[in-house]
């Protein structure tokens, strides 16, 4: 069974990964430093903040020494990271030895953001009563179910159900790794389609975030202004209203595909139009590890399968079928049980047993998480046997050889094999040998030579 491993970058590591000229270009915006500030690993804050008014390159030796003597790997993390991020300039010379410097665009607008205050990106829309405000509660209530409506639409489409209602961008970005179209049938979910429903929400929203980006360029859109406006949209006020008219263009069309996912709330007025931020879009500057708290869990395991998941959400439903036999449902609970054949059809859709045990100590109920293991280890044993036992046969293209002229050339035949790694069987007896594709080309010369 192949494995497919999707990875969810954070911000900071999407940054990273841009160009030169493209990074110099974002931290021209003060609140991509300020933002870069934050991500970045303590050691490498107070580096930068040491450092923030120091016109000259100061000497590594001199750095090293405000590391405690267990700290050098997190010296040697955080000097690479400000390097990877172009924060730091390293200068190498034979006499002074390595030297850092801070990039003079980064230390200028991060010195003014220090010394004048931090101000917002743009003002919110002055409260009356032509915008009427959800409450917090209310935002993140509408937040979660456009997520959760999201999910559900992404699952029906691996039931042959057409996705609606969701724009041609955010098709674009499923259709690059979760989904898949063949000829006229709908969009089927992929195997890393499968393994993205069983991440937590921040993994799955970093990992649409980043698809997002890396296909701007198709959309005419430079990656590095849509990723200034998302770490923007990152310093805005949660529940507060903007007017959209302070947007470009390409950020009012950004907001209508982020709206999908719930990270922003469209509203229109009389005259006006604004958007309101919600968590998911606040938090977007935040990095991954930070953002991934864990949450309370819904789902108690038994030792006899049973699984009973205290939920009234029609997607959690939905993810536990996934890899388990939904037996019945009331109200607030989900009754299910894993079985051999629920398994096996997981693991032909492309989930792992690992994915599947994460999964369920990620959302152990708060009673079972407090237990050591929280999951009953005769589940965990038994989802991993029954992954094993799809593993037992290898397939390898090979290719037969039989009706040898001798003992001499059959034993000489395999000894080339051998020596070429490419010998899986070999029958003395009958003088027959199996070999891998990969040495067909040089065992058949082999025989050629041997024939004459």
């Amino acid at each position: 069974m192949p494995q497919v491993k999707i990875i969810a970058k954070n911000f900071m590591d999407m940054v990273a990964s841009l160009t030169a000229i493209k990074l110099d270009k974002l931290y021209n915006n003060v609140f991509i430093c300020e933002a870069i500030l934050r991500s970045l690993p303590p050691l490498a804050k107070k580096y930068v903040l040491q450092l923030l008014f120091t016109d000259k390159p100061v000497r590594a030796t001199d750095i090293e020494v405000w590391v405690l003597a267990d700290g050098e790997s997190k010296h040697r993390v955080a000097i690479d990271r400000l390097i990877q991020l172009r924060i730091f300039t390293e200068t190498v010379d034979r006499k002074s030895g390595t030297s850092y410097s801070l990039n003079p665009t980064f230390q200028n607008n991060l010195q003014k953001h220090i010394i004048s205050g931090g101000v917002l990106p743009r003002e919110p829309m002055n409260s009356n009563n032509a915008i009427k405000l959800p409450s917090l509660q209310e935002l993140e209530t509408y937040a979660l179910q456009q997520w959760e409506c999201f999910l559900l639409q992404l699952i029906n489409s691996g039931q042959g159900e057409k996705l609606t209602g969701i724009s041609s961008s955010m098709m674009k970005v499923f259709q690059r790794g979760l989904l898949s179209q063949r000829d006229r049938d709908g969009p089927r979910l992929t195997e890393s389609g499968f393994q993205f429903l069983l991440m937590d929400t921040n993994a799955q929203l970093w990992y649409i975030i980043r698809e997002y980006i890396s296909n701007a360029e198709e959309r005419d859109v430079d990656p590095a202004d849509l990723i200034s406006f998302l770490l923007e949209l990152s310093f805005h006020v949660t529940g507060e209203a903007y007017n959209l008219n302070t947007l470009t263009d390409v950020q009012r069309t950004t907001l209508k595909d982020l709206a999908d996912l719930g990270l922003v709330k469209l509203q229109q007025g009389r005259k006006d139009s604004w958007f309101i931020p919600t968590k998911l879009a606040t938090n977007l500057s935040v990095s991954l590890a930070d953002s991934s708290a864990r949450k309370e869990g819904y789902v108690m395991m038994e030792t006899n399968f049973r699984m009973y998941a205290y939920s009234t959400s029609k997607l959690q439903c939905e993810i536990l079928r996934l890899f388990a036999r939904i037996e019945y449902q009331l109200p607030n609970l989900i009754a299910c049980a894993i079985t051999k054949e629920s398994l096996y059809n997981a693991f032909d859709n492309g989930i792992t047993s690992d994915q599947i045990i994460t999964f369920l100590q990620q959302n152990s109920h708060p009673r079972c998480a407090d237990r050591i293991p929280s999951i009953p280890e005769n589940v965990t044993d038994q989802i991993r046997l029954w992954e094993s036992d799809l593993k037992r046969i290898e397939m390898t293209q090979a290719h037969f050889y039989d009706e040898f002229p001798s003992t001499d050339v059959f034993e000489r035949a395999c000894d080339f094999a051998r020596q070429w790694g490419g010998l899986l069987w070999e029958d003395s007896k009958r003088m027959r040998l199996v070999v891998k594709s990969e040495v067909h080309n040089q065992m058949r010369e082999f025989l050629h030579t041997q024939s004459k």
